[in-house]
């Protein structure tokens, strides 16, 4: 098991160092400069194995950190109960929901493709030794940080030392079942793509981690001790379960399919995606427009992906108003709510710089006019004129904007009418300052995500993304939002700063495209 473990590690390790080195050769004019030979040079292999290893002790440190940091830590002062319950509460339900989410084990990966069905590695030993060193991973990796924490809540040293241990039982048990599953079913299960069923359950879980610290409800530490030592029985059971299994190569196969591996690490280029996208697109020969030129061209093409470009915008404005209508109800019939959402209305506008994020439809609908618009028409040289490129550029513009502003509208509009019934604000600027920096935040993330794909068209004629400079800028856009969450700034002050900057932004973006775009907005090698 151990030379198994050893070869994988080998091959995992070779493969994330010539990522490295792909990654660094995508790079704007460091990649003219950089031979086609980069992969033999040996300097650079060393650059890319300290880059491996530093990768790999994010995986074990960083990660728990920001999760245990961000995810419970930060959210400790919005509830103002029990700091020590709160603690032991949220990191219950979440461990929970991670081990429905992150199993490792049913996580189709490229190594793990790569290892079992390309060079027929023993599948039983490769599981066992490399889940093995995950879970011993999840345990290193989250020590120091719940007794860091823990240690400054005042939670008990011995209860911050048994929250890791906590963790990879809650998952061996998920694995286990799984397993049992697979037995009964003879269906694999991968956890990239779960359920409905599965879904409502996580649902569920996060409203009890953050929904019932909100009225004043959480499980103390004698709970979490039961749960522990119930997760401490199922766990060894279920490691006998694990290592008795002798089908692994008959799951894995049903798991580590092309389409399955590729979903996870490069989803644009998917089989799947590019099937879902097609079954949803209208080849009605009845649509007509009155338009011409570029607005005719994009209005066809609206109309025909209606179902992609709104399903979810309908979805997310009746979940929104839902979620208003239920604050609202409470904020009328109890005081004590309306004077917590008057206060946070007051100081937590930053939170919904992420909210804002996670809503925006840039990415999938930028997607969509690749797959079924501009991966065809950018073989055209006409298509590749600047005239052509700004004019549907503009349209293109105009509609992910008014897309992105309905979900806006209702937020901005909730939160204004909540901070009134709620008790309202001194100053009545206020009010306008929270609707007009929600649409602004929207018109943002609209104006971003196009702008990022016109000037860093990442994909290439297979639909394949080719560009680390936008999965770089996509992640940075992703870490700087996320900062945001739990940040306790003045709603007037953050409120102005957010629309100043958007129109700034905008101003820049819009100017970046006109002269930069006809010349990025190509199809990548």
């Amino acid at each position: 098991m151990l030379e198994a473990f050893i070869t994988s590690f080998k091959l995992k390790n070779t493969y994330r160092v010539n990522s490295v080195i792909y990654s660094i050769k995508q790079l704007p004019i460091i990649r003219k400069i950089l031979p086609e030979s980069l992969y033999k040079n040996k300097a650079l292999k060393i650059i890319g194995n300290i880059v491996s290893i530093i990768m790999e002790l994010c995986t074990i440190f960083l990660g728990k950190f920001l999760y245990i940091f961000f995810c419970i830590f930060a959210m400790l002062p919005v509830f103002k109960l029990n700091n020590v319950n709160t603690f032991i509460h949220i990191f219950l339900f979440l461990t929970i929901i991670g081990g429905i989410m992150n199993t490792y084990m049913f996580n189709p990966t490229k190594d793990k493709y790569y290892a079992m069905m390309i060079m027929n590695m023993d599948a039983k030993k490769y599981t066992l030794s490399n889940y093995i060193y995950a879970m011993l991973k999840t345990f290193i990796g989250f020590m120091p940080f719940t007794i860091i924490f823990g240690l400054m809540l005042k939670v008990p040293l011995w209860l911050c030392i048994i929250m890791p241990i906590f963790v990879v039982m809650v998952k061996i048990t998920f694995s286990a079942y799984v397993i049992t599953d697979f037995k009964k079913t003879k269906i694999a299960k991968n956890e990239n793509l779960l359920n409905k069923l599965t879904w409502l359950v996580i649902g569920i879980l996060l409203l009890c981690a953050y929904g019932m610290p909100y009225f004043k409800i959480v499980i103390n530490p004698f709970i979490f001790i039961i749960c522990f030592i119930i997760s401490l029985i199922t766990g060894l059971l279920s490691i006998k379960v694990i290592n008795s299994f002798d089908k692994y190569k008959q799951m894995y196969k049903q798991i580590l399919t092309n389409e399955n591996v590729y979903a996870v690490e490069n989803a644009s280029s998917t089989k799947a995606i590019k099937e879902n996208v097609s079954k949803q697109i209208e080849l009605d020969k009845n649509f007509k427009s009155n338009k011409h030129g570029f607005a005719y061209f994009h209005e066809l093409f609206v109309k025909r992906h209606s179902k992609i470009l709104t399903k979810a915008i309908k979805k997310q404005s009746i979940v929104i108003t839902l979620i208003f209508a239920i604050l609202i109800v409470l904020t009328l019939k109890n005081k004590t709510v309306a004077e917590g959402l008057n206060a946070l209305l007051l100081v937590y506008l930053p939170y919904f710089v992420f909210v804002m994020y996670i809503l925006n439809r840039g990415t999938t609908v930028t997607q969509a006019m690749f797959m079924n618009c501009d991966h065809s028409m950018l073989t055209y040289r006409i298509y590749r004129t600047p005239k052509v490129i700004l004019g549907v550029f503009k349209e293109r513009l105009k509609t992910l904007i008014s897309l992105n502003l309905i979900p806006a509208l209702l937020i901005g509009g909730g939160l204004t009418l909540l901070l009134y019934l709620s008790g309202g604000v001194a100053e009545p600027l206020n009010y306008v300052i929270i609707f007009v920096s929600i649409l602004a935040m929207s018109i943002f993330f609209s104006v971003h995500y196009l702008v990022m794909y016109y000037l860093l068209q990442p994909y290439n004629v297979n639909t394949e993304m080719k560009s680390s400079t936008y999965s770089l800028v996509q992640g940075l856009t992703y870490f700087v939002c996320y900062f945001f969450i739990g940040e306790k700034l003045p709603t007037f002050y953050f409120g102005l700063a957010t629309i100043i900057f958007s129109i700034l932004y905008c101003i820049i973006a819009l100017i970046l495209v006109y002269n930069k775009a006809p010349k990025t907005f190509k199809l990548r090698a």
